[in-house]
């Protein structure tokens, strides 16, 4: 029986299409000479290409500085914007920076080598950065003087940071001298005066990543493609936002947490998942009408249509593991606050455009809270062929009120899974898909990405790794290790068949999810 929620319409709370579809790609995945995607001329192209096959969503991963491993998930802070994604190209059309040089062989086309990429791009906007003090126009000045104006709620404890954690070598805000770790005013004072040019810096950096955001979403919009942003539920314990807030987290008078996050032992890791991400502190954050999220999602909601709450679970309840315990065996369950922070969330910002990752160990409290706010849930559909006939990842299973992946940033690619599938989910999935039982895997991974287009769900989303068919060494993530080439894949356009746009667009077609495509005529 489908619930009020399921049949509820969509358009005025993402103002989206009833059912609409898009393509998961990261924005460092993009193709460049500069060592990694960004918002410059290939997120523009790649803006048109969305278009031109039909498409109403891109989904990108968080777009907060990265952290240990390279993670978008482990930020430095929850608020401020990654410095890779800052296109050089607007820099020197401004006249602030010269012509980049590259290193001597360039970068690799394939991967972001992150090691060498972020210095390389971090002096590049440095170089930009005393050239807009010195050359910028009184309009430049002035719209720079007003963002900071307008952003000094979070900006001005988030370049601080940076500039501390820069004068300290790198070392995390509790290794300090204590005067700082504890923001004692007088300390914070003498800072911003010792390092004021540093500060500058980073509030340039920022400036630029906004209006550059801005700029691009734009573009989106008047081609009729909406950005789909993503919030981590937890931030990293050397972060901007610990530091500023340490009594909002499960911190002891050194800065170190007293419990951790992580999720329990299940089939696939018998130790669990110790993530270490600290806790929040719920009754102090409710005590404060959860202004600090509220902060945080208004940012979020300037900077993309729609978002996805990565582990929404954990806002029902999460598992808590001891700071001292190594692995996750040794975590209980805590109830989160639940429906009275999205209340008071949407109390201050309006009905929120959220679809909830509610993958993993699902409960029914974690059910009736998503229902309860008519948010989408996930569907994976490739993984419905590991689990059989009867499990709800399966197409003809989805609820209308869901969103459905092919396969996700997390999860292995389809061709990744089909390659080395066993012969009981390889018969299942051929006869399912009505293939061959011979099918190669570009022609699984063309399948399932059809069947993710005829779900029955109101949104559809493909990574740009099945669209290419492309197997495991091209997965984006293998959640609970770090290195390995995490996060680093790119796409380049020699990859992409001149005739892909126009399949996905009579895939998309054929399913609904946009009007349908004029009949092609003879030459």
């Amino acid at each position: 029986m489908t619930t009020s929620t399921e049949t509820a319409p969509t358009r005025n709370r993402m103002n989206l299409p009833d059912r609409c579809c898009g393509v998961l790609l990261h924005v460092t995945s993009l193709p460049g000479a500069h060592g990694s995607g960004d918002f410059g001329p290939e997120a523009y192209r790649f803006v048109d290409w969305l278009a031109a096959a039909g498409q109403s969503l891109w989904q990108i991963l968080p777009l907060n500085p990265i952290g240990p491993g390279n993670s978008p998930y482990q930020s430095v802070s929850a608020l401020a914007g990654n410095p890779l994604l800052v296109a050089l190209e607007p820099l020197v059309e401004r006249g602030w920076l010269a012509p980049a040089r590259l290193p001597a062989g360039g970068f690799d086309a394939q991967r972001v080598d992150f090691a060498r990429v972020v210095p390389w791009r971090m002096a590049r906007l440095r170089e930009a950065g005393a050239g807009f003090f010195a050359r910028a126009g009184a309009a430049d000045r002035a719209a720079h003087a007003a963002w900071c104006e307008a952003q000094a709620g979070w900006l001005a404890d988030d370049a601080l940071f940076m500039a501390l954690e820069a004068a300290h070598g790198g070392q995390p805000w509790w290794a300090w001298p204590v005067p700082l770790r504890d923001r004692h005013p007088e300390a914070l004072h003498a800072a911003r005066r010792a390092h004021a040019d540093e500060i500058a810096l980073w509030q340039f950096v920022q400036w630029c990543f906004d209006t550059q955001l801005a700029a691009l979403r734009g573009h989106a919009r008047a081609r009729g493609v909406a950005l789909m942003g993503d919030l981590p539920i937890f931030i990293a314990h050397h972060s901007a936002d610990c530091w500023a807030r340490p009594d909002l987290f499960a911190l002891d008078a050194a800065g170190q947490p007293t419990v951790v996050a992580g999720c329990p032992p299940d089939g696939y890791t018998p130790e669990g998942q110790r993530w270490g991400n600290p806790l929040y502190r719920w009754e102090r954050m409710a005590a404060e009408g959860y202004a600090w999220w509220t902060a945080r999602l208004r940012r979020l909601l300037a900077q993309a249509d729609l978002f996805r709450i990565d582990h929404f679970r954990g806002f029902a309840g999460y598992w808590e593991v001891p700071a001292t315990c190594p692995t996750a065996r040794e975590g209980r369950w805590v109830a989160g606050p639940g429906a009275a922070l999205f209340e008071a969330l949407q109390a201050e910002l309006g009905t929120l455009p959220v679809v909830a990752e509610d993958l993993g160990h699902i409960t029914p409290d974690v059910v009736a809270l998503r229902e309860r706010f008519g948010w989408p849930g996930m569907r994976i559909v490739y993984e419905g062929f590991i689990h059989g006939q009867a499990h709800p990842f399966l197409p003809h299973h989805h609820v209308r009120n869901c969103l459905a992946y092919s396969s996700t940033h997390d999860s292995d690619t389809v061709r990744g899974w089909w390659d080395g599938a066993p012969r009981a989910q390889r018969e299942f999935a051929t006869g399912y898909l009505g293939l061959a039982s011979d099918a190669d895997g570009a022609t699984v991974a063309q399948a399932v990405v059809q069947a993710t287009l005829d779900s029955p769900a109101r949104l559809a989303l493909v990574p740009m790794q099945d669209l290419l068919g492309l197997g495991s060494e091209h997965r984006m993530n293998r959640p609970g290790t770090l290195g390995g080439g995490n996060w680093g894949w790119r796409f380049a356009w020699d990859d992409v068949d001149a005739r892909l746009a126009e399949g996905l667009g009579r895939m998309t077609a054929a399913s609904a999810r946009r009007p349908a495509l004029p009949a092609r005529t003879a030459a």
